[in-house]
């Protein structure tokens, strides 16, 4: 008996097309759904809002350092520990807030001449940093130094962090309206509408960097206060929405 072997059939579209229209049958573009998909993403706005809100500093970032100098390392930081330990002492009965060690430093001093390389002496260092109300960080500085600070290597003014976060939030929303109104007058100039919003990014809303400024002088005048003023902190937010009209 022979078998007799037949390769499978290939149907293009157009064949099965009117096998469906002879049998009664529907079938629906397979590429329908890709199509709507594709129309939804090309009707869509990109629109970026920013928003910002400014609050009052409140608090002072200070960092003060100990410097010495002298022949003997050891007698150096001698020096250092016992100075930086009444400063520290200090700090604490005001009760400041954040108080951390940020630099230890101990490094010999050359002289450079006639082709030799000598060590006369060593230079050694000690650095801390806290944070205080602003109205009280003018005597404060003054005590320090008198304590046995010589270095205020840096003074800057914060918000309180509840404070910074109430105005993250406002931000946030100043960025939000901004965009919708962006987007409202884009869509209305072309005579179209917004339908929803598809997509939301924050691209940024994190608390500010303190506000710097320069240090100040250790010289202290026994009859005055080193005065201190805050300034205003500015916090900003942007937010990116996605919008089908």
């Amino acid at each position: 008996m022979e078998i007799k072997r037949y390769a499978p059939r290939r149907f293009t579209a157009a064949a099965l097309m009117s096998v469906a229209l002879v049998s009664g049958l529907s079938f629906a573009p397979v590429f329908t759904s890709t199509a709507i998909a594709q129309d939804n993403v090309m009707r869509t706005l990109t629109v970026t809002g920013q928003g910002e809100d400014s609050i009052p500093t409140t608090q002072t970032q200070v960092s003060l350092g100990v410097d010495v100098e002298g022949t003997d390392a050891a007698a150096v930081q001698q020096e250092v520990a016992r100075r930086t330990t009444a400063v520290v002492e200090l700090l604490r009965s005001r009760r400041v807030e954040k108080l951390e060690t940020t630099g230890i430093q101990l490094s010999p001093r050359y002289n450079y001449e006639n082709g030799r390389t000598d060590v006369i002496g060593y230079s050694g260092s000690n650095t801390v940093s806290f944070r205080i109300a602003t109205e009280n960080v003018g005597s404060l500085l003054d005590d320090a130094v008198n304590a046995g600070a010589n270095q205020i290597r840096g003074v800057s003014f914060v918000a309180d962090d509840a404070a910074v976060e109430a105005a993250r939030q406002r931000a946030l929303r100043n960025a939000v309206n901004d965009a919708q109104t962006q987007a409202g007058t884009v869509l209305g100039s072309l005579n179209l509408s917004s339908q929803e919003v598809v997509s939301i990014q924050i691209n940024g809303a994190a608390p500010p960097a303190p506000m710097p400024q320069a240090a100040l002088s250790s010289r202290v005048e026994s009859d005055s206060v080193t005065p201190v003023i805050g300034g205003e902190q500015t916090v900003q937010a942007q937010v990116t929405l996605q919008i089908r009209y």
